[in-house]
């Protein structure tokens, strides 16, 4: 087995490590050790685009309802009549 030592280890990080180990019952070091070992575990995938990236966050919640307002009546399309061919190249 290896050794790995932690510097600079910040002190609230520290107790919040000793507070969670006791909740699960074991020592800090074996907590750190469940930590990194369930982290490193997660294969992280891609989701192949946004759409799909956007629903694995909000599915797992039900989803959300989002207002859709109401656009406006048609607006009339510009004329292009008014310019002549020169001016347009």
């Amino acid at each position: 087995m290896a050794n790995l030592t932690i510097r600079k280890f910040d002190e609230k990080l520290k107790k919040r490590l000793r507070i969670r180990a006791a909740r699960h019952g074991r020592s800090m070091e074996e907590e750190a050790r469940q930590i990194l070992a369930d982290g490193l575990a997660r294969k992280r995938v891609a989701a192949p685009n946004l759409s799909d990236a956007i629903a694995s966050l909000v599915d797992p919640i039900g989803g959300i309802e989002l207002d859709i307002p109401r656009r406006p009546t048609e607006r009339e399309p510009p004329h292009f009549d008014h310019w002549s061919d020169d001016e347009v190249a």
